[in-house]
């Protein structure tokens, strides 16, 4: 078993279950390597913004929604704000968390 674990998350002695690469595609830290501190600080250093771990489960790192939003509400609060992100790269998946952050906030807002 394995899953994406955003870098917030993460915790040493964790064991990586992939590669890890920067943003440019150079790779950082093999598969099988337990984390240490060190690792974290260049995670952050190099734009990892999540990593394969050994032992997760995909759906226990799933986005939760706060109560009052439904997927539905979510995802058309980010089909109306995607207008405002494109010239940032949104295969980016650093722009891409921002814009689902900024579509949470927006629909939350429109429960207010």
């Amino acid at each position: 078993m394995m899953g994406m674990v955003p870098i917030d998350s993460l915790e040493t002695g964790m064991t990586l279950a992939g590669d890890v690469f920067d943003r440019t595609g150079r790779m950082l830290l093999g598969s099988g390597t337990e984390l240490t501190g060190k690792h974290l600080t260049i995670f952050r250093t190099w734009g990892v913004v999540e990593v394969n771990i050994e032992g997760v489960n995909d759906s226990e790192t799933a986005v939760q929604l706060p109560p009052d939003i439904t997927m539905e509400e979510l995802l058309a609060a980010e089909k109306e704000l995607e207008p405002r992100f494109r010239h940032a790269g949104l295969d980016n998946p650093v722009i891409q968390e921002l814009l689902r952050i900024a579509a949470a906030k927006k629909a939350h807002n429109a429960h207010i």
